[in-house]
């Protein structure tokens, strides 16, 4: 068995370590993931009711939802910012902005229920596709990103990101009636455009190139560095858009598999041309 003098010089080592800190370290206290996971729920128990029922009472008003949301996401904001008032005034900022969230997610699941042969009801895909899950989120940490709560929108945006293998940074500007197929292995960037009816498959990138460095060696940051995808626009699995200056022309198909680093018209058709050997 270890000694008491063995534990008391890691923590002794440990202690003294505390003491250097990152720069621009911003959290107050430690995150709460289960604080993040319970507000997402509400949030959802509030503009979707019809499928996402709240989890410890059926029986519970609509005014006491909204009411309990309300508290849950002062709390939420509190990792950020100090000013008390500023955490009430922007909590009631993004509460009048949920009748605008249920408008973009109806939109959502009605697109992926048009798009998926395999969909039988709204119901399913709204209760059990993963690409409905993501974009409900991400809608959700968009809006706090906007407010100036980045934290708070990442730590959102990272339970889709475990939950369902989809990374779409809480910058991305996404249009309505957005579909993600299967969903694994999906990213998007801080910067990409979506337009509207845009539809992804599995594995698709909306990436960068390498990042530029200032003349003291360290990344640029705040330009445009992701691609822009407009309206009505398909990417099959496996494909990567990459670049700030690159655009995806309306109702464009990028097949499986392609490498785009540069602008395509309106109405193009792109598609990889692997070498294929079959043995018999």
């Amino acid at each position: 068995m270890l000694q008491d003098d063995f534990y008391k010089e890691i923590q002794h080592e440990l202690e003294l370590s505390y003491k250097d800190k990152l720069e621009n370290n911003t959290y107050r206290k430690q995150i709460d993931i289960p604080l993040f996971k319970c507000f997402v729920q509400q949030v959802k128990e509030v503009i979707l009711p019809e499928y996402y029922p709240a989890l410890d009472s059926k029986s519970i008003s609509m005014e006491e939802k909204i009411r309990r949301l309300h508290g849950t996401l002062v709390q939420l904001l509190e990792y950020e910012h100090e000013n008390a008032a500023k955490h009430q005034e922007d909590a009631i900022l993004l509460m009048k902005k949920l009748p605008g969230l249920r408008k973009y997610a109806l939109l959502d699941i009605k697109a992926a229920y048009e798009k998926d042969p395999a969909a039988t009801s709204y119901y399913m895909v709204a209760a059990s596709y993963p690409g409905i899950y993501a974009i409900i989120n991400h809608r959700i940490s968009h809006e706090l990103y906007l407010m100036g709560y980045p934290i708070v929108a990442r730590m959102v945006s990272e339970l889709t990101h475990g939950k369902t293998g989809i990374d779409i940074h809480p910058g991305a500007k996404i249009g309505e009636s957005f579909f993600i197929d299967h969903g694994t292995g999906v990213v998007v960037g801080e910067t990409t455009e979506i337009g509207n009816g845009v539809t992804l498959y599995q594995g698709v990138t909306l990436g960068a190139f390498s990042f530029r460095k200032d003349e003291a060696g360290n990344i640029v940051k705040g330009n445009k560095r992701h691609p822009t995808i407009q309206d009505n626009v398909t990417i099959y699995s496996g494909a990567t858009i990459l670049g700030g200056d690159t655009v995806v022309g309306a109702h464009s198909i990028v097949g499986g598999n392609v490498w785009l680093t540069k602008s395509i018209p309106a109405y193009s058709k792109v598609t990889a041309q692997p070498t294929i050997s079959i043995v018999t």
